[in-house]
């Protein structure tokens, strides 16, 4: 059986505590962090699976352990905040968070989403083939990976799962709700949507050879996005 693990990083030592014991409960193995030099040190050496990030700490704060930690890895990031601001919510994303969560929440709401993104990170929703081709893209749902002409582009957990589901089905038109709904499990909050635009262009900057030109992932004014064209070759 997988064993999982998760980095709590908060200077909240009682919050810290309380989610160790649940996702002790859950069977994870739980690493704490206050502050994030102490959490940068633990994402080197003990390589978790999932980190819990509280945006507001002395210090470094959250946004700038994203930063720092998107230079070494792409663990999923779930930010902790007591701040319901939507622009810290686009910044969080815009550096390379997969999801935000405000306080105060319920455990077992946080529990749900890390699940949902650990799921997706491993592709475990994912069926049929586990590598396919379109277009000149590569995309590997096992090793969770995605060449261009060869070259890898490396995406957050986040970005890869909207890019799979949009490349899933090539020419079909989804909903802001609908991939805020195949890419969080159905977990949304007020104004979530529009942070799927924020994913897309940050995809777009990786992907696109002019980001402002999209070729692959058009937008479908009044309604959502759509990947153009192709069909799926098995590789």
């Amino acid at each position: 059986m997988r064993t999982n693990s998760i980095l709590i990083v908060d200077d909240d030592e009682k919050l810290c505590a309380l989610l160790r014991s649940y996702f002790e409960e859950e069977r994870f193995v739980v690493y704490i962090a206050h502050d994030g030099l102490e959490a940068l040190n633990i994402l080197r050496n003990q390589k978790p699976q999932i980190m819990l990030l509280d945006l507001m700490m002395p210090g470094m704060d959250g946004f700038e352990v994203c930063r720092r930690t998107r230079q070494f890895s792409d663990i999923p990031i779930i930010f902790l905040s007591a701040k319901d601001d939507e622009t810290d919510r686009l910044v969080g994303l815009n550096i390379g968070g997969d999801d935000y969560v405000t306080k105060p929440f319920h455990v077992k709401e946080i529990i749900a989403r890390v699940y949902s993104l650990l799921r997706r990170t491993r592709g475990e929703v994912l069926q049929q083939t586990t590598s396919y081709m379109i277009r000149d893209l590569v995309i590997d749902k096992e090793k969770f990976t995605v060449l261009r002409n060869g070259q890898p582009i490396v995406l957050t957990p986040t970005e890869f799962n909207l890019l799979e589901v949009l490349s899933a089905s090539p020419d079909r038109v989804f909903s802001r709700m609908q991939l805020m709904d195949k890419i969080q499990g159905g977990y949304s909050f007020e104004g979530y949507e529009r942070t799927i635009d924020t994913h897309i262009r940050n995809l777009r900057k990786k992907l696109e050879p002019n980001p402002a030109e999209p070729t692959y992932i058009l937008t479908v004014y009044g309604i959502g996005y759509k990947f153009v064209g192709g069909s799926h070759e098995e590789v």
